[in-house]
Formats: structure tokens, sequence, C-alpha cells
């Protein structure tokens, strides 16, 4: 890995920010240098929000994610308004129990029912994060597994570790 460029993006509510601090703590775990900065609309739910996460080797010199290697994508919004600034051959990682409609791009194309498979597993849709990143590590291995589970004990209350743990493990089933 010399650096990954990881774009989380949905609407306030979904738990994107979430998402990426854990994924930035799991990747400081790891040994690794990382830049996580987080903007959402001023409604906070139900506008447009994302998490950027930049892991490295070496020292990072401009903390903005400009073109993606990774993007996961938990709206229609997100991936319009975020296509454009994917790498060619990068990853892109979608809800499609909200994604309906995913561009013909040059990617790897990943499609997790996330909010859908929280919903009835587990009761609440606000878990379709975690399942997101089970996901995404199981496809792209980008921090050790005891990291990741470290890193979301960390971030998340005592009375859902359990919870999102669980999310955590059904994304990583999600994908054959």
């Amino acid at each position: 890995m010399k650096k990954i460029d990881i774009r989380i993006s949905g609407f306030g509510g979904q738990g994107v920010v979430l998402a990426g601090q854990v994924l930035g703590k799991a990747a400081v775990y790891d040994g690794k240098n990382v830049v996580q900065t987080q903007s959402y609309g001023a409604e906070a739910r139900g506008s447009a929000a994302k998490s950027e996460v930049l892991i490295s080797d070496d020292r990072i010199g401009f903390p903005i994610v400009r073109r993606c290697d990774i993007l996961v994508a938990m709206s229609q919004e997100a991936v319009e308004k975020n296509v454009k600034n994917l790498k060619e051959d990068c990853v892109l990682l979608v809800d499609n129990s909200v994604v309906k409609k995913v561009p013909k791009i040059k990617a790897r194309i990943f499609k997790v029912p996330a909010t859908e498979v929280a919903a009835k597993t587990l009761g609440e849709k606000l878990y379709a994060n975690m399942i997101m990143l089970g996901a995404l590590n199981k496809i792209t291995k980008i921090v050790d597994e005891n990291s990741m589970k470290k890193a979301i004990k960390d971030a998340v209350p005592e009375k859902v570790i359990n919870v999102n743990m669980q999310a955590y493990e059904k994304g990583k089933e999600l994908i054959r």
C-alpha cells in the first residue's frame, strides 16, 4: 500500500461519518498514517454527508480526497455526485437497497443490500454502515480484522457493541 483515498458517502443519519472514523482508527491501529475528515449538510439528518479517509504508509501531504480509489455510496445522490471523482479501476461499493441506478464505469462494482439486511436481521437500518464496512474490508482487506474489531469496540457505546459486530460480520457474509 502506498496511499489509498476512500470516500464514504450518503445522507445524514446513515452513519457515514462513524464508518469513516472506525475505518480510520483501524488503519491507525495497523500502524498506518491516516487523515479522516467529514462533512454534512446543515440539517445533518437527511442531507448529504461524507467521510473521507486517506490511508498511507508514508506521510500524507494533502488531507483531501481528490480522486477515490474506493467509493462507498449509501444513497443514489452519493453515486451521482461522486462518480466523476473515481479513479479508473477503483472499487465502487453501493448499498443497492437504496441505490437503484449504478453507472457503467471502469470499476470493480459491488452491490450490498446493507440497509435492507440491517432492517430485516438487526431491526434497525442504522447498522447498514457497519454492514458496508464488513463488505469493504472483505473485498479490499484494507485493514487487519482485529484492528477493525477493536476500532468498532472503541467507537460505539458499550450497549451496542454486539449488534455493531454482528452487522460487520453480516457485511462480510454478503460478499461471495
